[in-house]
């Protein structure tokens, strides 16, 4: 009787690990594409010194790398996110797993897809987005704010705002709105990225779990939040200025669409509080 129960273990034990395995699969896919999303948003043009201006401030980042929306008359919006903070000597956390998903009645008429990056400028705005369920433009505690013309519906400029929304949208509506839009926690993807079951608090201010496939995420972060380096303008007629080499992208992004490879860098475990 023992043996049977030993072997009835063992296979229920293999028959869910392809589950487990495809599931953080799943989890790693959405790292690399938010890892992706982030650099091309963060190079929207005219606006990328700005944003990476504001990310040297935040305490946090959460990277949507692809926010539907579509609507005929009745609308909805929604997608995945990853949400990473920073602690005092500038190392970021591995990802904490969120949904965002709402609805609206109106006129309205179109589909639209959108890379969104929003930067988390103090404690009390990521206090609150760690809540269970955090409602854009509910809480009159917390500022929502834009950079560019990829958001619609914020309630404050981007300087003094708790939370700095940055998209890059294609489609026919004029801007992703997030009033309304409801924030809530992936448990299961939580669980099946660390192997164990984490809040996002403990991943994001705890630093308490790490998963290495998160590390080109972290880096592309520390790179791109590091501090600005003044640009001369070259003199016509004059050589460049001696000297090594620009440091090279963290981010390798692989021929096709955004879902290819990101480049692998190895780096040091958050440290644990």
């Amino acid at each position: 009787m023992r043996r049977i129960g030993i072997s009835a273990l063992f296979a229920l034990a293999v028959a869910l690990a392809p589950q487990q395995a495809r599931a953080q699969a799943e989890e790693q896919n959405l790292v690399d594409r938010a890892t992706l999303s982030l650099r091309e948003v963060l190079d929207l043009g005219d606006m990328s010194d700005d944003a990476r201006s504001l990310l040297r401030d935040a305490r946090a980042v959460m990277v949507c790398p692809r926010i539907f929306r579509a609507g005929f008359v009745i609308g909805g919006q929604g997608g995945d996110c990853v949400l990473s903070a920073r602690d005092g000597g500038g190392s970021w956390s591995s990802p904490a797993f969120m949904t965002m998903g709402g609805g609206s009645i109106g006129f309205q008429a179109g589909v639209q897809d959108a890379q969104v990056v929003m930067l988390i400028m103090n404690d009390r705005a990521l206090n609150a987005v760690l809540d269970s369920q955090f409602k854009f433009g509910a809480d009159a505690g917390v500022a929502l704010g834009t950079l560019g013309r990829g958001i619609s519906g914020s309630t404050t400029a981007a300087v003094g705002a708790d939370i700095v929304t940055i998209a890059r949208a294609r489609g026919l509506f004029a801007g992703v709105s997030l009033d309304g839009s409801l924030l809530s926690v992936r448990s299961q993807s939580m669980r099946a990225y660390f192997g164990r079951d984490v809040s996002p608090r403990q991943v994001v201010v705890g630093m308490e779990a790490h998963n290495p496939g998160s590390d080109p995420l972290r880096a592309a972060l520390m790179q791109a939040s590091g501090p600005a380096t003044a640009a001369r303008p070259a003199q016509q007629g004059s050589a460049p200025p001696a000297g090594p080499a620009a440091p090279q992208a963290v981010i390798t992004p692989g021929p096709g669409p955004t879902t290819g490879a990101v480049g692998r860098e190895s780096l040091p475990a958050p440290p644990r509080n």
